[in-house]
C-alpha cells in the first residue's frame, strides 16, 4: 500500500511539475547499416528514415527524449571497397521499427524562455528497443530472405545540432548510431539452427545501423523559470 501511494504521488508531482517545456516533433532524413555485407561506413545515409519524438526540457542543459523511429536498410557488396565483398556479392534488404527512451544533454544553455535565436550542439544516449525482420541468405540468389519477425535491443549514440529559430518551433540536424544486440538484420547469422549452413561473416560481431536525419519540434505548455525556489 505505502508502494502504491508513493507512486501515485510521484505520477501527481510530475503531471503538476511547473519547471518543464514540451516539445513534440518529426524527423525526417535516411538511413544506412554496418555489418557483414556491403560498405562499411557508419555514416552513409541511403534509405529512407522517419520518426516522431517528445522531448521534456527538464533544464537549460538536459531533456528527457522518447521516440519512435522507421527506416529502411539495405546493402550490396558489389558498392564494398572490400575486394572479398565484391565477388562475394551478397546483398539484403531490411526495415527497422525503434522505440527509444534516453537522455540528451545540450553543450550551450538552451534557455527556451529567452525568445531570441539560439542554438547548441548536443548528444543522445539511451536504450532502445527494434523490430526487424529475421533473414536468411538464399544460396540461389545471394540475398537475404526473411523467414520470421526478431527484435532487440540496441543502444544510440546520438550527436547533433539545434536551434531554436521562432518562440515555438526548433529545428535540427542529427546523427545517430545504434549498436544492436543481433548479428542477423543482413541475414549472415539466422538464430535459428536450421539455417546453420548459410551463416557467414563475423558471427562475434553484432551489426550497427544509423539515422541521420533533419528534425524540426514545435514547443508547447507553460514556460515558467528554471529556478530552484
Amino acid at each position: 500500500m505505502k508502494r502504491l501511494l508513493y507512486i501515485t504521488a510521484l505520477i501527481a508531482t510530475t503531471f503538476s511539475a511547473e519547471a518543464q517545456i514540451n516539445e513534440f516533433g518529426l524527423i525526417a532524413g535516411g538511413a544506412n547499416y554496418v555489418g557483414d555485407v556491403g560498405p562499411t561506413n557508419y555514416i552513409k545515409p541511403k534509405d529512407m528514415a522517419l520518426g516522431v519524438y517528445y522531448r521534456w526540457n527538464r533544464s537549460p542543459r538536459h531533456s528527457w527524449r522518447a521516440a519512435f523511429n522507421y527506416g529502411r536498410i539495405s546493402s550490396d557488396d558489389a558498392d564494398s571497397d572490400v575486394s572479398g565483398r565484391k565477388l562475394r556479392g551478397y546483398q539484403f534488404k531490411n526495415t527497422i521499427k525503434e522505440l527509444s527512451l534516453g537522455l540528451e544533454f545540450n553543450f550551450f544553455d538552451f534557455n527556451l524562455h529567452e525568445e531570441h535565436f539560439k542554438w547548441t550542439p548536443y548528444i543522445y544516449t539511451g536504450l532502445a528497443y527494434a523490430w526487424y525482420n529475421e533473414l536468411y541468405r538464399d544460396t540461389s540468389k545471394n540475398k537475404g530472405r526473411d523467414y520470421d519477425n526478431g527484435s532487440s535491443l540496441a543502444i544510440p549514440m546520438t550527436v547533433g545540432i539545434k536551434a531554436h529559430v521562432s518562440r515555438d518551433w526548433i529545428i535540427g540536424l542529427e546523427s545517430g548510431v545504434r549498436y544492436s544486440f543481433t548479428d542477423n538484420l543482413d541475414g549472415s547469422n539466422p538464430p535459428d539452427n536450421k539455417y546453420d549452413a548459410v551463416r557467414f561473416g563475423n558471427t562475434n560481431s553484432n551489426d550497427w545501423y544509423v539515422f541521420t536525419a533533419f528534425t524540426i519540434s514545435y514547443t508547447f505548455g507553460d514556460k515558467p523559470c528554471y529556478c530552484s525556489d
